[in-house]
């Protein structure tokens, strides 16, 4: 695992755009898989910048979403599917077909999570984005979940639903379900970059940099990985 700190958050999106910048400059028909919530809104924009200025292009690209809320249509301010277009999608040259993220259907869930899971088997993730959760999440998987699990339903813990209020009117409108890919999902991708920001996170941090692998805190299992790069900025570094 490579831990670079950095000033703040906004070293961090620079950095974290320039790594992934120059995935799709190497490899223009990569495969990314992307993360939602607030970490990764400022490399998203400094992706779409680097677009606008003619340094990338996504007609190639391919990108797996973690995780999508069950409950909430895709039109949903909040959904996963409208925070994606609405932050990187909308803004850069990405083709439509190439954009996968898990389709909730409310009718036959477990059947999304197969389809969805099918497709992630069929393919190879040459760059994983990760955000942690508090509680030492990556997707949706929660303290507890098996090293070995794959696509599924999660139901939301009530800190993850308290984390995620502030992105809706009430707690009463926060999703208690999830699809998300499994940890075996995310750890067969070839690389996989973290970013950490906030004081907040900095008791996280703690736990994540002592290297004790354990499924109560899920981002552990990221040390068994051979490729991890984590940008911290310097207030989620402050108690180390």
């Amino acid at each position: 695992m490579k831990i670079i700190v950095v000033k703040d958050y906004e070293a961090m999106s620079e950095l974290g755009a320039q790594i992934i910048e120059n995935t799709i400059i190497n490899n223009p028909s990569c495969t990314l898989g992307l993360a939602t919530g607030s970490s990764p809104i400022g490399t998203y924009q400094r992706l779409v910048k680097a677009y606008e200025d003619k340094r990338i292009s996504f007609k190639g690209v391919k990108t797996y979403n973690l995780d999508e809320y069950c409950g909430i249509s895709r039109s949903h301010p909040e959904s996963y599917y409208y925070f994606m277009h609405d932050n990187l999608f909308n803004h850069v040259d990405i083709d439509e077909k190439n954009v996968h993220i898990p389709l909730v259907s409310n009718d036959n869930l477990e059947q999304d999570c197969k389809n969805y899971n099918d497709l992630l088997n069929q393919t190879t993730i040459d760059l994983q984005l990760l955000g942690i959760g508090a509680n030492g999440h990556i997707g949706f998987n929660e303290p507890g979940t098996p090293f070995s699990q794959e696509t599924f339903i999660v139901k939301l813990t009530d800190k993850t639903r308290q984390d995620n209020k502030r992105f809706f009117n009430s707690i009463d409108e926060v999703p208690t379900h999830a699809i998300t890919m499994g940890i075996s999902n995310i750890m067969k991708a070839k690389r996989i970059l973290m970013l950490i920001s906030g004081k907040n996170k900095a008791d996280t941090v703690v736990r994540l940099l002592k290297e004790e692998i354990d499924p109560d805190f899920p981002a552990s299992v990221l040390h068994k990985h051979p490729d991890v790069t984590v940008i911290i900025d310097q207030d989620a570094y402050s108690k180390i």
